[in-house]
């Protein structure tokens, strides 16, 4: 069981969150997006948030900033944090502006002000759960989008259920949280992409 629970959170990481936001999007926009302007996105977007955060990973452990990829201590979290916002700020900038997909542009400011929240509370030593804020933001992009979009997605959203509580039930396992960080994980997830409905439904 304990093998499984880890390798749960190990799947569903946090950094493959917003790709998968973006891989959804593109499959179900009723928008017409060239094929050439998707690749483009999702090459970009995959070295920017996936491949870019892990070499950066490896050079804190390589300088002692960090001890693992789950960021233990609220210590730990400042740096990598700081650079994720950078890294979605630079996204902002260069790969999904407002005026191309305005969907996509604010999924990544609800992604850059929940991992500003995330911050924040580290600086004040309380360790939310980076796997429920990843998780829950992408849930909630989801249901958004199937209502902009009146779309029936159900299964999806069920299974995204099963999932969330599968990651929760995994992260308490194996003691990385206790609810109160996982609850507020939650809520810095979905309460940004909320707020930011209007701007785009």
């Amino acid at each position: 069981m304990d093998k499984i629970l880890r390798s749960i959170s190990y799947i569903f990481h946090p950094l493959i969150m917003p790709i998968l936001g973006v891989l959804f999007y593109f499959f179900k926009s009723p928008r017409f997006i060239p094929e050439e302007i998707i690749k483009a996105k999702l090459v970009s977007l995959f070295i920017l948030t996936i491949v870019l955060p892990i070499l950066l990973y490896f050079l804190l452990k390589t300088l002692g900033k960090v001890k693992s990829i789950y960021l233990e201590s609220t210590k730990e979290r400042i740096i990598p944090l700081i650079l994720n916002c950078l890294v979605v700020i630079i996204v902002l900038q260069r790969i999904i502006t407002p005026s191309q997909i305005i969907e996509l542009y604010f999924f990544f400011v609800g992604i850059l002000i929940s991992t500003m929240a995330c911050l924040m509370l580290a600086f004040f030593k309380f360790k939310a759960s980076i796997h429920m804020i990843a998780i829950s933001g992408l849930f909630m992009f989801l249901v958004i989008l199937s209502i902009h979009f009146s779309i029936n997605i159900n299964g999806i959203l069920a299974l995204m259920s099963i999932i969330m509580g599968a990651v929760a039930t995994s992260r308490l396992h194996l003691n990385a949280h206790d609810y109160k960080e996982l609850i507020m994980g939650v809520f810095i997830g979905m309460v940004p992409q909320l707020i930011l409905v209007p701007y785009w439904l």
